[in-house]
Formats: structure tokens, C-alpha cells, sequence
């Protein structure tokens, strides 16, 4: 494959593990894989991200890299002291078989340590970034929930998101007065405001016994509707601890954002206030103001799974005519999409490569495209001009601050998809225009010419 639309396992591993309160990351593999992911993180970010390494070599390919990741560890824990150690794999660690739960759980024993290290078997050849951050969040949530008394707190699970996204669902839940476990939780340790003094660990992000009481919750809201069972922290917290399972889709859109909206009331027993469905009001009179220009809209959307469905569910819902791309080889965006009313025109790719995303685009005759900054080749090579959004977005600052959840997050994508539709079309309006009704065809010309003679 080449140009692929998604990156490898362990980098959504450690996008999970960054989103839980004074946790580290050990990347079991080369250093080479630690500081690319490192630096593909920290660029979209634009905040410090430490990875550490287990540094395997020649020797440790040979004779296992056990003792190379006893050390990573005894130092992460001596000059981070974290609350929480997780450990990711990579290509060859997973090609040589390290056992790594083993690894760890012998290493735990020895050093008679409480320090919860959660291991995650992540190769780069095994998925997609987005199917290693699934797996690391049910690795979390096995490795940590236990048995405990029921509480009030709602389990939100949160999928790869910007800071600002989960911000506002915190808003929202806020506004329902409820009492949540978010997890994980970016919204701080990937967003932090300037501090004079670097902190190793930043503040924030889910703290390590929320998750242990996760399983006393009375319900879970799981933002995925595109992942396996075996993936799911939800199903898991269902079937060993019954925590009631609502799967829900990124809330990105009217039926999306309802969708959120009417779980959060259920389990909660409690009535949204006024001022939400006033957001709702202004969401749709956005929808009505700007559907003149969307519905010309032939628009390519790639990505996450999660949020390539929710996406094309507003593009849906405005009039816009979707190309669906997701690097994911599962097919359960295929199976899903068709469910709803108004796909008979969708083309649902899986698993490919940004040539032929470039393919579909132009045979679709696509005018704009949604997506992350890897997608800019669509605008250098065919002119599709791109609404970025997701992960990552290099070639511009503030991704972390992109908010398109809720109604008011969703109006704020609107204008930005409008926006971007406007701006093509008046780029050559002028010129086309006079080209289609003023300017005659040379042939014509010469025909005129000809017979003047």
C-alpha cells in the first residue's frame, strides 16, 4: 500500500494512554518508533510528548528483548514516578514473540510493586492507529476494574478526539448535572495552558482509580459504533460487571447529537435545559442559512472510522454527497452506512491508500474533501480544496482547539465546510462564467472567420 490513510497500532496506543492521569508510555521496539511517534504526535498537538523506549537491538531481536524492557522500566519508574506505566508493542517485538503480559506481570512480582504497569500488544502490521487505541482502552479497562460498590458516575468512552471536543461533552454533561468517568481524557495532558516550569507529567486526565470503580457505574455510554465487541470497553464492563451498554456515534450533527442527548437523559432521568435546545434551534437555522450552497457539495471524507460516520451523517443531513474513506479493514462502516436513509449515492471505501482516494474523488467529482492533513495531496495534485479535521493536522496550527461535537460544534464544522464550498466556487467563478456564456469556442471563431472570406 502505498500513502496509506491511517498509521500503525501503537501510535493510537499511546494517544489512549495519553489521556490517563500521570501515566507514561514505554514503546516495547526500536528507538526509531518511539520518536516518530513521538513527533507525529507532539506536531499536532504542539505540546511537549514524552515516549519512552525499550531500545531493541541486534542483540535483543536475537535473544528477546526482556532484559531491555525490565530496564525501560526501572527507569521510567525512577525518573517519571508515574500513577500508571503503559506498555505498547511495535513490529519487531511482536515479530520475535515477546510475551509482554508475562514480562510484566514477573517484573511486578519481583519489585513487589502496587504501580499498575497495563501491557497492550499493538503491532504496526496488526490494524489501523484507531484499532490500537480501542485495544489499549479495553487493555486499561480489564487491567484495572475490579469488583466495587455501585455509584452514580456515568462511564463516557471517549474515541480519538480533539481536546476541545471533549471538553464540550464534558459542558454538556455538566449541563444535565451529571457525575462521569471520562475515559480517557486528552482535554488537559494534550491542552495545557502555559507554564513557566516544564512538568514531566502534565495535570489531567482520567485518574487511575475512577478507572478500577468503572465497573460500580450505572451505565456506560461508549461514543463508537464502528468497532468489534472484542474491542469494546463498553461490551467488556457489560458482560463481567453489567454495567448497561449505550453505543452511541460521535455527537457531530443533529441525529448524532440527539442521539447523545436522549442516553445522557435516560440514564440520568433528567430533562436537557433550555438552553441546549436553544443551541439545537441555532444548529438547525445554521443548516437552513447555508443548504443553498451545501447541496452542491460532492465531498470525500477520511479518516477514523468513528468520526468518518459521524461526518458523513452531517453531510447527510445538509445535502451533501459523500465519498466514505476509512483505513480500517473491518467492513463495519460499510455495514453501517447503509442503515441510514439517505446513502444511495455513498461510495464506502475500506482500507485504502490516498491514490485511490484520489481516483474516487475525481470519478465522484468531489469539490471538497474532509479529513486530516495527510489529505492535502487532494488539493496539491487536484485542486479539491480540504476541511481538516481528526488526527493528525501538521501543516496548521490548532487542531487541538477544532471543536465540531455538540449542536454548537457541529454549527462551527458547518460554517467551516460551507465556508471552504464558497471559497472554491468564487475562486474562478468570474472566469468560468464568462468561459460557459461569453467566450465563444476558438473552432467557432475560426468558423466565422472562414466564412467572412
Amino acid at each position: 500500500m502505498e500513502n496509506p490513510c491511517h498509521m500503525c497500532m501503537p501510535m493510537g496506543g499511546i494517544l489512549a494512554l495519553k489521556g490517563i492521569e500521570k501515566s507514561m508510555v514505554i514503546v516495547h521496539g526500536s528507538q526509531g518508533c518511539s520518536t516518530y511517534m513521538r513527533r507525529h504526535i507532539a506536531e499536532h498537538f504542539n505540546e511537549p510528548v514524552d515516549v519512552g523506549s525499550s531500545s531493541l537491538n541486534e542483540k535483543g531481536t536475537v535473544y528477546g528483548g526482556a532484559a531491555n524492557l525490565r530496564t525501560a522500566l526501572d527507569n521510567i519508574n525512577r525518573v517519571y514516578q508515574p500513577k500508571l506505566i503503559g506498555v505498547v508493542t511495535t513490529c519487531l517485538a511482536e515479530t520475535i514473540g515477546e510475551d509482554v503480559a508475562r514480562i510484566v506481570k514477573e517484573y511486578r512480582q519481583e519489585k513487589e510493586l502496587d504501580l499498575p504497569i497495563v501491557a497492550a500488544n499493538t503491532p504496526g502490521y496488526g490494524g489501523s492507529h484507531n484499532e490500537g487505541y480501542w485495544l489499549t482502552v479495553r487493555r486499561l479497562v480489564e487491567t484495572l476494574a475490579t469488583t466495587t460498590e455501585r455509584h452514580n458516575k456515568v462511564n463516557v468512552i471517549i474515541p480519538s478526539m480533539s481536546p476541545a471536543d471533549i471538553r464540550e461533552l464534558k459542558r454538556l454533561l455538566g449541563a444535565l448535572d451529571i457525575d462521569y468517568t471520562l475515559c480517557p481524557d486528552i482535554s488537559d495532558t494534550m491542552d495545557q495552558p502555559y507554564l513557566p516550569a516544564y512538568n514531566k507529567l502534565p495535570a489531567g486526565g482520567t485518574p487511575v482509580a475512577d478507572i478500577c470503580r468503572m465497573s460500580g457505574a450505572p451505565a456506560t455510554i461508549e461514543l463508537g459504533v464502528t468497532i468489534d465487541a472484542s474491542v469494546s470497553p463498553g461490551r467488556y464492563l457489560e458482560d463481567t460487571f453489567g454495567v448497561p451498554l449505550y453505543s452511541v456515534p460521535i455527537p457531530i450533527g443533529i441525529e448524532n447529537t440527539d442521539a447523545f442527548m436522549d442516553a445522557l437523559e435516560t440514564i440520568s432521568g433528567k430533562k436537557r435545559p433550555a438552553a441546549i435546545e436553544l443551541e439545537r434551534g441555532r444548529l438547525i437555522d445554521a443548516m437552513i442559512d447555508s443548504h443553498k450552497y451545501n447541496f452542491a457539495g460532492r465531498c470525500a471524507i477520511f479518516g477514523d472510522p468513528e468520526l468518518v460516520y459521524a461526518v458523513t451523517q452531517v453531510c447527510l443531513e445538509n445535502g451533501i454527497r459523500p465519498i466514505v474513506v476509512t483505513g480500517d479493514k473491518s467492513g463495519n462502516l460499510s455495514r453501517l452506512l447503509p442503515e441510514t436513509e439517505m446513502t444511495t449515492e455513498t461510495v464506502v471505501l475500506s482500507d485504502p491508500d490516498f491514490n485511490l482516494v484520489r481516483e474516487q474523488a475525481k470519478a465522484g467529482k468531489a469539490n471538497i474533501a474532509i479529513g486530516h492533513s495527510d489529505g492535502r495531496f487532494l488539493t496539491e495534485r487536484d485542486g479539491i480544496p480540504l476541511v481538516r479535521l481528526g488526527f493528525p493536522i501538521h501543516d496548521r496550527v490548532g487542531g487541538q482547539r477544532l471543536l465540531s461535537v455538540g449542536y454548537t460544534g457541529t454549527a462551527l464544522l458547518l460554517d467551516r465546510i460551507t465556508n471552504t464550498l464558497l471559497e472554491d466556487k468564487y475562486r474562478d467563478y468570474r472566469k468560468n462564467m464568462y468561459d460557459k456564456y461569453f467566450q465563444q469556442p476558438k473552432t467557432e471563431r475560426q468558423r466565422k472567420g472562414v466564412a467572412a472570406l
